[in-house]
């Protein structure tokens, strides 16, 4: 039987393996980044079949914890083609064609049922070095997709010198399309997006025809390298003399530790490192492949083992966390319940003690109208005294009306004015409810295009210098896309206000930096307001090398400071940033958030350029591809310019870069 399987795969992140906030964000890497030209020009040009939607979904409670969600999953819109192998149907095949990302890659697979399994007989050619797609990836695997989506490791594929691979393995499945993608070792539990083939069914495949429709999940590029960057793996720097089995082994438990199996599967990872060192031993025993391949291959299964027990392990304590702030707000709520509750009484007794006074004046009332009596019954005795005393039981009674009008009057008042209290106190309650809720919410989209932070002084929205050019003002594209992004969430939400401020590191004179970071805020701001964000709105602020966020001493500390914030306040979050001496942009009177800034921004780029950012970089930052031209390294101080002599220059010109 024929079938037509269409793998839906819609672009969504959502994430699982949290770190630390001094950590900061991992920079969310294009998937054809590090890619040869060839492989970036084909992904391009593969937009109709392989569309991405971003759809992040953030946990705003673990980074008021100190943690940020980094691990993200995608989900990649495309459509290949699946058969419903019948069991114990004979032999059939389909062929095997590469994606736009590997177009060369051509091939067969041979499918044989028998009795309770499928026998897979694969043939692949033209496949190129997996490392051409980063230093991580080491070998390539092939998978099996089900209708549901779920993905079944079926075996590692080794091309040779010559780009040729043969992998012979069985399945129980019998309804399920194949694809190959690039991995960093053979023992992962789900695909990578780098897909290099799939399946294509023929015209002499045996099956049925029926539109089959599945989603399943693809780890976005660089997401096992989210602790630790590529060229820190071991297999970067390795002796091309050891075996391929030894580098995976060595990558899958260095990954394993940056993702922190160390603290939260210590036994399981100690047993895939006495398995690496067995295999280390063998190497240098010069024996042959088949003990260093069993026991490597052990410590590689070992590694991911770890891996995978970690993520499940601070998925519990994420979950458990949130559980606690649940109950907290419950709480909370009970405390404000109690607080109604105890004016209600207060209010209750107001009206009983009204009543109280009532049922006085009645009786005083009363009293008035016996002596009134006795006054007639005296007046029978003289007329002159009666006289008199009607008089005075007349103005006694006049009074007593009055007071007790007046009485009424200020009771109905004394209602009125707690009524309208009560109904005032529960409008600002609302409107600091929806404030809130837009805050929030607010926090939530743009931390989906760049790491955002909640403070006192508004939502800090953060830029690195990876997003301008080597030391200017010029925003590149990745740039100008999120900044876009940004003002079109900015525009949904009314009354908001932008502060865009720019800082340096201390290199170059203070002059220099001063303009260079005064520039880069307004070509921020230039961007934003030709994206339709009022002009109005928009206030930029360049403060050079003054107030940094960590040591200029150390490369780590200016990457830090240089960088670029958007303060976003206004009514419509429920905050109005006036500024306060002694740190740009800070709010009065708000409650404070998050404290601190991360991220950077100064005049160039840092590093060589094939080299990925470090895990502290801000979310969005995007690296310069490789093979890209005109990039300029960096001295070896890790500043974007070269360091000042003593004494500075007094001509202000701008470092030589």
């Amino acid at each position: 039987m024929k079938t037509n399987l269409v793998l839906s795969l819609t672009l969504s992140a959502f994430a699982f393996l949290p770190l630390t906030a001094q950590q900061g964000a991992v920079p969310s890497m294009p998937d054809n980044q590090n890619l040869p030209p060839s492989a970036q020009s084909s992904s391009d040009n593969n937009s109709p079949q392989n569309t991405q939607r971003p759809n992040a979904q953030s946990n705003d409670d673990d980074q008021q914890n100190g943690k940020i969600p980094v691990y993200r999953v995608n989900v990649v819109e495309r459509t290949t083609q699946a058969v419903d192998y019948r069991d114990r149907g004979g032999t059939t095949q389909v062929d095997i064609k590469g994606t736009s990302l590997m177009p060369a890659v051509d091939g067969t697979a041979r499918v044989t049922g028998h009795t309770g399994r499928l026998a897979i007989d694969a043939n692949l050619h033209h496949l190129a070095p997996p490392r051409s797609f980063g230093p991580e990836y080491l070998t390539y695997v092939l998978w099996a997709i089900t209708p549901e989506g779920r993905p079944l490791n079926l075996g590692e594929i080794r091309p040779n010198d010559d780009g040729n691979s043969r992998l012979q393995v069985t399945t129980g499945l019998q309804e399920f399309g194949m694809i190959v993608t690039a991995e960093p070792y053979f023992a992962v539990t789900r695909p990578s997006n780098l897909v290099v083939a799939e399946n294509i069914v023929r015209q002499d495949t045996a099956g049925g025809i029926h539109p089959i429709s599945a989603k399943f999940d693809l780890l976005q590029k660089g997401q096992y390298t989210v602790n630790i960057t590529p060229d820190q793996l071991p297999a970067t720097n390795a002796d091309r003399k050891t075996p391929l089995e030894l580098l995976e082994a060595q990558n899958a438990i260095a990954i394993a530790e940056a993702a922190g199996a160390d603290q939260y599967a210590a036994d399981t990872l100690g047993k895939a490192k006495a398995y690496l060192v067995q295999g280390e031993n063998y190497f240098k025993q010069k024996q042959n492949i088949t003990p260093i391949g069993a026991v490597a291959r052990a410590a590689t299964q070992a590694a991911e083992d770890a891996r995978l027990l970690t993520l499940q392990k601070k998925q519990e304590e994420q979950t458990a966390a949130e559980r606690q702030r649940a109950q907290d707000r419950i709480q909370q709520a009970q405390s404000q319940a109690e607080s109604e509750s105890a004016r209600a009484d207060a209010a209750r007794l107001d009206a009983q003690h009204q009543k109280e006074q009532r049922e006085l004046a009645e009786q005083e009332r009363q009293a008035a109208e016996q002596a009134r009596l006795e006054a007639e019954q005296a007046a029978q005795q003289a007329a002159q005294d009666r006289a008199v005393a009607q008089q005075q039981l007349q103005q006694s009674e006049q009074a007593r009306q009055a007071a007790l009008a007046q009485q009424q009057t200020l009771t109905q008042q004394a209602e009125q004015a707690r009524l309208q209290a009560q109904q005032s106190e529960q409008a600002r309650a609302q409107a600091v409810q929806q404030a809130e809720e837009q805050r929030q919410r607010l926090l939530k989209q743009l931390n989906q295009v760049l790491q955002t932070r909640d403070s006192a002084r508004g939502l800090i929205v953060s830029m690195s210098d990876v997003l301008f050019d080597f030391n200017k003002a010029t925003l590149k594209p990745g740039a100008k896309l999120r900044l876009a992004k940004i003002s079109g969430i900015i525009l949904a939400y009314p009354d908001l206000k932008l502060e865009i401020d720019g800082f340096t590191d201390n290199k170059g004179t203070p002059e220099y930096n001063m303009t260079l970071s005064d520039k880069r805020a307004k070509a921020v701001q230039d961007f934003l307001i030709a994206q339709g964000v009022g002009p109005d709105a928009v206030t930029t602020r360049g403060f050079g090398e003054s107030n940094p966020v960590a040591s200029n001493a150390t490369p780590a500390g200016r990457q830090q400071n240089r960088r670029v914030e958007l303060v976003v306040s206004g009514s419509a979050i429920g905050s109005n940033n006036t500024g306060t001496p002694g740190y740009p942009g800070s709010t009065i009177g708000t409650v404070p958030g998050a404290s601190g800034s991360s991220g950077g921004v100064s005049g160039a780029t840092q590093g060589n350029p094939t080299s990925p950012q470090p895990a502290t970089s801000a979310p969005g930052s995007i690296a310069s591809p490789a093979g890209t031209s005109g990039t300029q390294s960096s001295p070896s101080n890790g500043s974007s310019q070269p360091p000042v002599s003593n004494p500075p220059p007094t001509d202000n010109k701008p470092p030589v870069i």
